[in-house]
């Protein structure tokens, strides 16, 4: 094989244009940086009793709204068992959310600017319902609450019903007729309609995380605060390139070592920066932070390729030894590869557990093997149906020569 064929392989050309895309996903979408890089807070709360899952979820989504109201960004909230919480929020310290993911909240409902409704009114909040493009939020309050609400309501049918929580709008649907017949009741819903089905759906579950978030289901309490200091993530970065790049060197030596022919170093060491930047960009792509763990599993992606990459080189120089080079070499290559798909299997049906497990608790500990395990199983079949093909095939140009 020569270099003009080599280039117009179809794998050689999809690897060019995957390398681009990455390198164009990198720049515009940017790589996301988990807490221990770019520094933040992983709060974890317990709830005062375990609860089922609706429950739970309930609890979780009213803290991932509130954070977000307040302007919060890069939160996630997922729980831990069925009587733990935990909050990781990018980029902000303990003292400035604690109070918000801590304390039940402040919800009122005004009407032409006076209280009809406070968060303490309410007593339950029912699923929402949509019909098509028609949602509805119906919801229980006490007594006391629905007379206030009969009394500020009474008259004012299509007069929008202003929601705050913590002094903040957060939306204004209309009051229908039915509420504003002057007659109490602790029966009431919120009820409207949207252009889409899709847009009703949203709707009403914002509002019924809103009613809810006047008061927590259960009752929280915070039980364990950490904090990573940007300062801190940016050495994580800084010791985490420079491991890279010493892996890189001592690898390098080990090849020229082996082989003694300098000219392979470049092959494999372009091999692993081209899988690098297919994973980041990969990554970029799907959202996927990139934090300690998931430069640990980039890492490891990495070495299985470079194991790959001189078993490769291996057979293909067992194959020029033999009489019919040609069929020897491909016969070489393709007993190297028998090895390598061997090799990733046993790889990525180690990693599955990992992930499995961490995709479907959310705790903090099995959060980070699941990202160890994505970043592993993802640089394995990149490189195993992406770059070491390609590689095989510029390994047996170059030493052809």
């Amino acid at each position: 094989m020569n270099i003009k064929e080599f280039l117009k392989d179809k794998q050689v050309l999809l690897l060019v244009v995957l390398l681009i895309a990455s390198i164009g996903a990198i720049s515009y979408l940017g790589i996301q940086q988990g807490l221990d890089l770019k520094g933040g807070s992983t709060i974890q709360l317990q709830l005062e009793q375990p609860v089922d899952t609706a429950t739970m979820n309930t609890v979780t989504a009213v803290l991932d709204k509130r954070l977000n109201i307040f302007g919060v960004k890069d939160v996630k909230v997922y729980p831990s068992g069925n009587q733990n919480v935990i909050v990781e929020i990018a980029g902000v310290q303990p003292d400035d959310v604690t109070k918000i993911v801590g304390s039940n909240g402040k919800f009122e409902a005004k009407i032409n600017n006076q209280t009809a409704l406070v968060g303490s009114d309410i007593t339950q909040v029912k699923t929402s319902k949509v019909t098509g493009t028609q949602w509805e939020v119906p919801f229980t309050v006490s007594l006391e609450g629905a007379n206030r609400f009969a009394k500020v309501a009474q008259g004012q049918a299509g007069v929008p019903v202003e929601m705050y929580l913590d002094d903040q709008l957060i939306t204004s649907p209309e009051l229908s007729a039915e509420l504003a017949n002057g007659q109490a009741s602790t029966d009431v819903m919120i009820s409207g309609s949207e252009a889409t089905k899709e847009e009703a759906q949203n709707q009403a579950k914002s509002i019924q995380t809103l009613l809810q978030s006047g008061a927590l289901p259960v009752k929280v309490k915070i039980v364990g605060i950490s904090s990573v200091s940007a300062e801190l993530g940016e050495q994580f970065i800084n010791g985490a390139l420079i491991a890279g790049i010493l892996a890189l060197i001592v690898i390098a030596a080990i090849i020229i070592v082996r082989y003694r022919s300098p000219i392979l170093v470049i092959p494999i060491m372009l091999t692993s920066i081209a899988e690098l930047i297919l994973v980041l960009g990969a990554a970029a792509v799907v959202h996927w932070n990139i934090d300690l763990a998931a430069i640990a599993g980039i890492l490891a992606a990495i070495g299985t390729g470079v194991d790959d990459q001189i078993i490769i080189t291996d057979e293909v120089l067992k194959g020029f030894q033999e009489k019919k080079r040609i069929s020897g070499v491909r016969r070489q290559i393709k007993k190297a590869f028998f090895i390598i798909f061997a090799s990733a299997g046993t790889l990525v049906a180690a990693m599955l557990p990992l992930a499995y497990i961490g995709f479907s608790r959310g705790a903090t500990g099995i959060g980070i093997l699941s990202g160890f395990a994505f970043t592993t199983i993802l640089g394995v079949l990149i490189g195993i149906f992406i770059t070491r093909p390609v590689y095989a095939k510029f390994v047996e140009m170059v030493l052809d020569k």
